[in-house]
């Protein structure tokens, strides 16, 4: 490999970090989310590995970024530490943009979650996105055991002010006299500001992730771009952008609202295979759902289950968010979300039991929208 992969130059002053580039025909940025799933018959290993293929893949293709999210307790999904994946991936890549989407800041202390990205904006200089949740990314009790308390609430109500003070961490602005005023955030800022000091003060720009209103709201009075899980919470999509768009107050991060929405699609050559692959992530869902967590099923499994009467419908519900088909159809698909929501950017997730139908969904998608080769 590349010895000097994934540490090349900062891009040109003045470059948009946030608003991604429309390629091809698709009608807005298209860009990649990846749970670094763990099929039934895989390991761990295998799926970071894929987890790097589909990231060298996506910026081979012209997608915009590519984010993980975190996870805990959950057999099927190995992205419990989105930033040691990150640097992972940023070792194997040289241009797409890399992300949390997202981490969960109730889970960690502000400072760490600066450190580790200052870290990785250091490994990948201009290209590190750093997406923040307010969920926990898992049940209540692995939540506690993360947090070390049993007061998971006050976690979430206290969103806002961690927010805060993430923030003036990675910036490096408490107040003087504040009691963290002479503690810093390495890397960062304050290594440009010290005697001798040639490094830039740039840091990774902020973005709020939700699946309701609460963090479209906040996002939108900071100004800042705003995530919408729409691939599980779609009947929230429209009315969160919505409040996001009518809280947007300019900042000098955006002048205007910019938001993405995560979006669950797979394309395959044949239209049955897709309803196949797709049961698999389902099935997936059903288990989590009712406390039975394990590794992504196989299709084969999938289709030799026998669903009850609410589960079928379940089935039905959570297939009729998930964008499935050949590429023309998925393609459809895709543009139909994006007129309909008017979301600035679309952000896929495939959802399926091994690595190939992923990566050839990728593929296949770009192929629809005549993205260039790189």
């Amino acid at each position: 490999m590349d010895e000097n992969r994934g540490t090349g130059e900062r891009p040109p002053a003045g470059r948009d970090e946030i608003r991604g580039t429309t390629r091809g025909t698709a009608p807005v940025p298209l860009s990649v989310l990846d749970l670094v799933t763990v099929g039934a018959g895989n390991t761990a290993a295998g799926a970071v590995r894929t987890a790097v293929d589909i990231a060298r893949t996506a910026e081979r293709r012209g997608f915009h970024r590519y984010w993980v999210a975190e996870h805990h307790s959950m057999p099927g999904v190995a992205s419990s530490s989105p930033a040691v994946l990150l640097a992972h991936l940023a070792a194997h890549t040289d241009r797409i943009r890399l992300g949390s989407g997202g981490v969960m800041l109730p889970n960690h202390a502000p400072l760490v979650i600066a450190e580790q990205f200052g870290t990785l904006e250091a490994m990948a200089p201009g290209r590190v996105d750093l997406g923040l949740g307010r969920a926990p990314g898992t049940d209540g009790a692995t939540a506690a055991a993360l947090r070390r308390t049993e007061r998971l609430h006050e976690g979430a109500d206290e969103f806002p002010q961690q927010l805060a003070e993430l923030t003036r961490f990675l910036d490096d602005t408490f107040p003087d006299g504040h009691p963290y005023a002479k503690i810093h955030a390495v890397p960062g800022p304050v290594q440009a500001t010290s005697p001798g000091g040639v490094q830039s003060a740039h840091r990774p720009p902020l973005w709020l992730l939700g699946s309701s209103g609460f963090s479209a709201q906040l996002a939108g009075s900071l100004g800042l771009p705003f995530a919408f899980a729409h691939h599980f919470s779609a009947a929230n999509t429209v009315p969160a952008l919505d409040l996001y768009r009518a809280s947007f107050r300019p900042s000098e991060v955006l002048s205007e609202p910019y938001a993405l929405i995560g979006v669950a699609a797979l394309a395959t050559e044949d239209e049955q295979e897709a309803r196949r692959q797709v049961l698999t992530g389902a099935l997936s869902m059903i288990r989590l759902r009712t406390g039975r967590p394990g590794l992504v099923p196989s299709p084969e499994e999938a289709e030799a289950y026998r669903f009850s009467e609410m589960e079928r419908d379940f089935v039905d519900s959570w297939l009729g968010n998930v964008i499935h088909g050949t590429p023309d159809t998925v393609r459809q698909g895709l543009d139909d979300l994006a007129k309909r929501t008017g979301a600035d950017e679309l952000m896929i997730t495939a959802n399926a039991h091994g690595g190939p139908a992923r990566l050839r969904s990728y593929e296949l998608i770009a192929d629809a929208y005549g993205l260039p080769q790189a």
